[in-house]
């Protein structure tokens, strides 16, 4: 939701306070700026103190500066204010990353296609939302409500239970227990015999059949060197090449998603010099919008179905390249303006297909990394793809205000297969294969 206001705000905002073209794509870049700084910082509080810490900081920033945002005297206390907003969305992958832990192998990428199915239906609910507010009420009271759900989340803050993956990595032996054993109590299930350990000390420990489940002793002795350990895995010559292709595949996804987003909006708007290229008349250009985003917004739905199939049948790499190519394909007839109707189409389909991608490398990141430093290791990635959030509201905004659609669309198309390439010579396929807690057993 706090994404999508991104979609609407801008015009609303340029014209209360008179801004130039450049003003208004400079909110949505200083958005991705903070999410820049924040997506590295998150990872790196994370791994070092837990995912349940991270969720209270990315919850706590997003729902304060979301509110504060609607109270902006002026441009540049809007600009700060959603920068700051940023730098707790930029933490949000934590979630991704703390739910795949507690997550099965054999129903994980069902399950995570669950979990982002409600970022699908906050894009939804946002449009129907600005649709309905915006138009009446004003851009402030549309992003006053959009930050209620971040303080829904910090009042559900006292039921998140800490990854007892995480947990064990860090030696924290009896805390791991305790959320297992009151996990094992609501399912009516024994958690059975055994010790609880990280797949890294197996070199270090064995355990005979009666062992008990856990071992006392070991319960906050053992850190796994975590600050120095995790930064020496994470920078290893090992992963110096999955780092490079994610962040390029994480560049393009979020290149080419937000700008599917921004060229609907910029096409939409009527504001455009070139009526050729506009979607709706200057008489219906307001409600055009809304419109138009909110359809397009629903192509997520068939998005999130046809990453649901594919994730685990295809694979996760198979699928993106698949998705990747169909998504550039129906970006194509856009080259020659086509009418109303037709663009409006195109650009639902493209962002169904592109959207499905941006599902599934983001079940596919969190996979790749071992525990100890999953959350830094997706942040950077985050991290980088939000460097291609910055710069795609310049190219959105400014090649279409300037006549040049065209030149925009076979940005976009190249970017896309790129990104198909980048999946293409990842060297994993992390389909129905176990999480890793270290990079030895990855």
């Amino acid at each position: 939701m706090e994404m999508m206001i991104l979609s609407f705000i801008g015009s609303s905002v340029q014209s209360e306070w008179n801004l130039s073209p450049a003003e208004k794509s400079l909110i949505s870049t200083m958005v991705f700026a903070g999410m820049l700084v924040g997506a590295s910082f998150w990872g790196l509080v994370s791994d070092s103190f837990g995912r349940k810490k991270s969720i209270l900081g990315v919850a706590t920033i997003t729902a304060v500066a979301g509110l504060l945002s609607a109270f902006s005297p002026n441009y540049m206390s809007l600009i700060i204010v959603r920068c700051i907003a940023g730098i707790g969305l930029g933490g949000m992958h934590i979630f991704t990353s703390w739910f795949l832990e507690f997550v099965p192998t054999p129903n994980r990428g069902a399950w995570m296609i669950v979990l982002s199915s409600f970022w699908t239906v906050g894009t939804i609910f946002e449009a129907a939302l600005a649709w309905i507010v915006s138009p009446n009420l004003g851009w402030r009271w549309l992003v006053a409500l959009s930050s209620v759900l971040a303080f829904i989340v910090l009042l559900l803050y006292g039921f998140v239970p800490e990854s007892p993956r995480f947990l064990c990595m860090k030696g924290r032996i009896m805390e791991a227990r305790n959320i297992l054993e009151n996990a094992a109590l609501i399912n009516r299930i024994s958690l059975g015999t055994g010790m609880l350990i990280s797949d890294q000390w197996h070199d270090h420990y064995t355990a005979s059949e009666n062992t008990h489940l856990l071992s006392p002793k070991r319960d906050g002795t053992h850190d796994c060197n975590s600050s120095s350990s995790s930064l020496s895995v994470l920078f290893s010559l090992k992963l110096i090449r999955t780092h490079l292709l994610l962040w390029f595949l994480y560049f393009g996804n979020t290149f080419s998603y937000y700008g599917i987003i921004l060229l609907t909006s910029e096409l939409s708007s009527g504001e455009s010099k070139c009526a050729d290229i506009r979607l709706h008349s200057a008489k219906g250009q307001n409600s055009g919008l809304y419109v138009d985003v909110f359809l397009t917004s629903l192509a997520e739905l068939p998005g999130l179905i046809l990453s649901a199939f594919a994730v685990d049948k295809l694979g996760r790499k198979l699928s993106m390249v698949l998705m990747f190519v169909l998504g550039s394909i129906l970006l194509l007839p856009l080259l020659s303006r086509p009418n109303e109707i037709l663009t409006t189409t195109l650009l639902f389909g493209a962002r169904t297909f592109i959207s499905a991608t941006f599902t599934v490398a983001c079940i596919y990141a969190p996979e790749v990394y071992p525990t100890n430093i999953r959350s830094t290791g997706v942040g950077i990635a985050t991290a980088i793809g939000r460097i291609g959030g910055m710069v795609c509201p310049l190219v959105a905004v400014g090649l279409v205000n300037g006549c040049h659609q065209a030149a925009a669309v076979i940005l976009f198309v190249i970017t896309i297969l790129l990104s198909a390439l980048s999946v293409l010579l990842s060297p994993f396929e992390t389909n129905g294969r176990n999480l890793s807690d270290s990079l030895g057993s990855t």
